[in-house]
C-alpha cells in the first residue's frame, strides 16, 4: 500500500500527530507533506469535521452547501433534469446533460456519467423514480443544497464553479474537499474558512455540549493533520 511506502512515512514524519496546529501553520506543513510525499498528479485537500451531533436526529443533522471562493481544481459534469425555457438556460449556463424522461430512461439504462443532478420541482416525479440508483451515491436532487430549484442557471454555474455539498455521517463527521495540493497556501486557507464558517453557522439548536469536536485536514495520499479550533471559535462567539 502507498501509506506504507518511504516518501509517505518521510511526510508523516513531518507531523506530530499529538499536536494541534494553528490553521496557517497546519496548512504551510500540508504544503511540505506534499512536496516530501510526491505524487504524479495534483492531489485532492481534504478536510474532516468532527461535531458534537447525532445525525440519526433528524433535528440534528447538518447539511448544506458552499461555492468555495477560489473553487475545488476538479472538471464536475453537471446533469440537469428539466424541459422548455429551463433547459435551454441549463445548456446555456454549461450544463453537460440535460433532460427529462428520455435522461431518465438512459439512467435507468446505466449512464452516470456526471458528479451532480440538478432539477427544476416539476420534474422530481421523474428523478424521484431514481431513487435507488442516485440516493446512494449521494447524486438526489435536494432544495436543502440548492439542487432542486427553478434557478437553473445559477446551480449550473455554482456546480461548475466550485460549490461543495456536505452532511454530517452517522459519527458527526462532515467530510469535504477544498482544492488541490497545487493550490497557494492563502487560496486553501480561504476555501477552507468559507467551508467552516457555515459548518459552524449551521449548529443545530438542539445540539448538547461541545460542538466543533475536531478538524483534520489531509491529501489524498497524505498524512492528516490536526488543526487547533481556537481561530474559528473566536470568530463564532
Amino acid at each position: 500500500m502507498a501509506q506504507n511506502g518511504k516518501k509517505f512515512r518521510a511526510a508523516a514524519a513531518l507531523v506530530d500527530r499529538e499536536k494541534r496546529y494553528p490553521i496557517s501553520e497546519g496548512f504551510a506543513l500540508l504544503k511540505k507533506t506534499v512536496e516530501t510525499r510526491g505524487t504524479k498528479y495534483d492531489q485532492t485537500v481534504d478536510v474532516a469535521i468532527n461535531l458534537g451531533v447525532d445525525p440519526k436526529h433528524a433535528d440534528q443533522m447538518v447539511r448544506g452547501a458552499v461555492v468555495l471562493p477560489h473553487g475545488t481544481g476538479a472538471t464536475v459534469r453537471v446533469a440537469v433534469f428539466a424541459k422548455g425555457e429551463r433547459a435551454t438556460e441549463a445548456g446555456n449556463a454549461g450544463a453537460d446533460i440535460v433532460g427529462a424522461e428520455d435522461l431518465q430512461k438512459r439512467i435507468e439504462e446505466g449512464f452516470l456519467d456526471f458528479d451532480t443532478v440538478i432539477a427544476t420541482p416539476d420534474m422530481m416525479g421523474v428523478v424521484g423514480r431514481l431513487g435507488k440508483v442516485l440516493g446512494p451515491r449521494g447524486l438526489m436532487p435536494n432544495p436543502k443544497v440548492g439542487t432542486v430549484t427553478m434557478d437553473v442557471a445559477k446551480a449550473v454555474r455554482d456546480a461548475k464553479g466550485g460549490k461543495v455539498d456536505f452532511r454530517a455521517e452517522k459519527a458527526g463527521i462532515v467530510h469535504a474537499k477544498m482544492g488541490k495540493a497545487s493550490f497557494a497556501q492563502d487560496k486553501l486557507e480561504a476555501n477552507f474558512n468559507a467551508l467552516v464558517d457555515l459548518v459552524m453557522k449551521l449548529k443545530p439548536a438542539t445540539a448538547k455540549g461541545v460542538y466543533l469536536q475536531g478538524i483534520a485536514i489531509s491529501t489524498t495520499m497524505g498524512p492528516g493533520i490536526k488543526l487547533d479550533t481556537t481561530e474559528i471559535l473566536a470568530r463564532h462567539r
